[in-house]
């Protein structure tokens, strides 16, 4: 056996834990505070966002155009000193347009060697815009990136950037032109982040700010390597067993195949799997940071259920033909907690 110079970790105790996430909460505050310098009347998409990316997560924004969805990403990218690229997703899109490709160079000697260019998934914060435009090749070609954190071309795989996410826009609008996403691409996404229009006095003051002579700029306020501080520290919030119990009642009930509901089993054609539970858990625990507090509630639950659940569910055809939707699913899912 051989010896190692690591030293175990140290854990933290219950004290030193509370002042952690306290601190944290604080310094995200700051945060929040810098992204409404430029966001408007979108304090709940920006949470949800923010707890995505707290979790160590992907997110899928649905909406109309001209909701601030890129302006979103780019603020998040200045707010957190990342990194962060564009990918606009069309139907010619080509999986090396995203991931890199390896070219053949020749030297001055005659030798000839292949090199790998790296595409814009090697960032840390990758928007892509639009991506059902894109082809289910294309589309296929972000799996292993996001899951893994890592991309193979040529046979050689490559790590990518720490933190990495992925922040995709849907129009939910533009039919023509489009590929859904297939149901292996949207168990990735942590969370699907609906965004709707803002009211009218956050319409008026985004109106008044946006179209002067000086236009308000968000700040960095916290590194990358703070943010996967922050993600560490998010596993480490103790979880109640009464929320935990939540949880899986939760994502169980909605299968139809083992649910007493009536809805579900007639309603529901496949529910969420496992790593819908992995979610939900990370997303109340980062819910409850966020606030600045030591641990979440069954309340968190109930108000991340739907950004976690609604893409890992679908309708049967029977259902969609009634005008069901799985909102209503998902609330009465829920019904037993409120």
């Amino acid at each position: 056996m051989t010896a190692t110079n690591s030293a175990p970790l140290h854990e933290p105790t219950a004290a030193e834990l509370a002042d952690q996430i306290e601190r944290l909460g604080q310094r995200l505050q700051d945060v929040r505070e810098s992204i409404g310098r430029v966001i408007f009347g979108q304090d709940r998409v920006v949470d949800q966002t923010l707890i995505t990316l707290l979790a160590g997560g992907h997110a899928l924004l649905i909406g109309v155009p001209g909701l601030a969805k890129t302006r979103l990403v780019e603020t998040l990218g200045t707010v957190f000193g990342l990194e962060d690229k564009r990918v606009q997703c069309t139907p010619d899109l080509m999986p090396a347009d995203i991931l890199g490709s390896e070219v053949l160079e020749e030297t001055d000697a005659g030798r000839r060697s292949f090199r790998f260019v790296r595409g814009p998934v090697f960032c840390q914060l990758l928007m892509a815009d639009e991506i059902n435009r894109a082809s289910p090749r294309t589309q296929s070609a972000l799996l292993q990136a996001m899951q893994e954190h890592r991309v193979t071309v040529g046979g050689h795989p490559h790590d990518l950037p720490r933190p990495f996410h992925v922040l995709a826009t849907q129009n939910p609008l533009e039919q023509e032109g489009t590929y859904p996403l297939p149901e292996a691409q949207l168990d990735r996404f942590l969370m699907q982040i609906d965004v709707g229009y803002p009211d009218l006095q956050a319409e008026r003051s985004m109106l008044l700010a946006t179209t002067g002579a000086e236009e308000a700029q968000a700040v960095r306020v916290m590194s990358a390597e703070e943010l996967m501080t922050a993600q560490r520290l998010v596993r480490r919030v103790p979880v109640g067993e009464a929320v935990v119990e939540a949880i899986l009642a939760l994502v169980r009930t909605g299968r139809p195949d083992h649910s007493e509901v009536e809805e579900v089993r007639a309603q529901v054609a496949w529910g969420p799997g496992p790593r819908a539970s992995q979610s939900l858990m990370l997303a109340i625990r980062a819910r409850a940071l966020l606030d600045g507090r030591l641990a979440p509630s069954i309340d968190d639950v109930m108000a991340l259920a739907g950004p976690v659940l609604r893409h890992r569910m679908a309708l049967n055809f029977a259902a969609r033909a009634e005008g069901a939707t799985i909102d209503d699913i998902i609330d009465r899912l829920s019904a037993p907690f409120a």
